[in-house]
């Protein structure tokens, strides 16, 4: 593609050139924006056993292409929350182009904040690599617990638990795009036993991580050139920076990604 051809058509240029990289990264494009790839999410699904007639609340749903893809295949009816407007408004106009308007509720609300949903609404909560994001954790998992149905699940993966030494510079770079928290083995599991939940499963999905992180990486530097030209030079090398840190990290056994299952009595 010449210069001219990408300034011209530089909005479409711009989502292809990320929908090419995420089918490279992840293998198939459900609109994820973290660690989760399909088969994974599959894996997940079995857990959460869920059904035409069941509801499901995914937590920093981004685009809303994991949660439409876990309706599309289980009939259940799911509602999402993102801080983000764009984020919503995009998932929004994919429920009504994948025709699940009807199953989906999007609303721009902040996850760190008590969510504005009657208790005992729902069959299964997620959050997909964003607990990391959101301060107060146990207040947090104790509003899921309340917006959980007796029996329901909550399931959510941490990708910053931290299982050997770090530098400050290797945090530096893990959490240089906003607030995280980093937190030791045990902390996840003691939080959901406070707020009343009995664990289901806890996997260490640490491999995953390492082997996204990487192919986002190398899908990102074999398209280095638009890539900078779009980002800049800078925010280029600080993508490639974090990206390279993470999945070092990772591949060492240092900074683990652990997904939770929790049940409401």
């Amino acid at each position: 593609m010449t210069t001219c051809q990408y300034d011209a058509n530089y909005g479409n240029f711009q989502t292809s050139l990320y929908e090419e990289i995420r089918r490279e990264a992840f293998g198939e494009d459900i609109g994820q924006n973290s660690w989760l790839t399909a088969a994974e999410q599959d894996k997940f699904i079995n857990w959460l056993s869920l059904a035409a007639g069941k509801t499901l609340l995914d937590v920093a749903c981004g685009a809303g292409g994991p949660a439409l893809r876990i309706s599309a295949l289980t009939g259940c009816t799911v509602a999402g929350v993102d801080v983000h407007q764009q984020a919503i408004s995009a998932a929004r106009s994919l429920a009504r182009y994948r025709g699940l308007e009807g199953n989906a509720d999007f609303r721009e609300v902040g996850a760190d904040k008590q969510l504005p949903f009657p208790e005992a609404g729902f069959d299964a909560i997620t959050c997909i690599d964003a607990i990391n994001h959101l301060p107060e954790r146990p207040r947090v998992v104790a509003d899921w617990a309340r917006l959980l149905k007796p029996g329901g699940r909550l399931l959510f993966t941490d990708p910053t638990v931290v299982t050997g030494p770090l530098t400050n510079v290797e945090i530096k770079v893990r959490s240089s795009s906003g607030f995280y928290l980093f937190v030791p083995c045990g902390y996840d599991e003691r939080i959901i036993a406070e707020c009343g939940l009995r664990l289901v499963a806890c996997e260490d999905r640490t491999p995953n991580m390492a082997e996204i992180a990487e192919r986002r990486k190398n899908a990102r530097e074999s398209r280095s050139s638009a890539l900078r030209r779009m980002e800049g030079d800078a925010g280029y090398e600080s993508q490639q920076e974090f990206l390279s840190v993470a999945a070092k990290l990772a591949a060492d056994g240092r900074l683990s990604r652990v997904v939770y299952v929790a049940e409401k009595a």
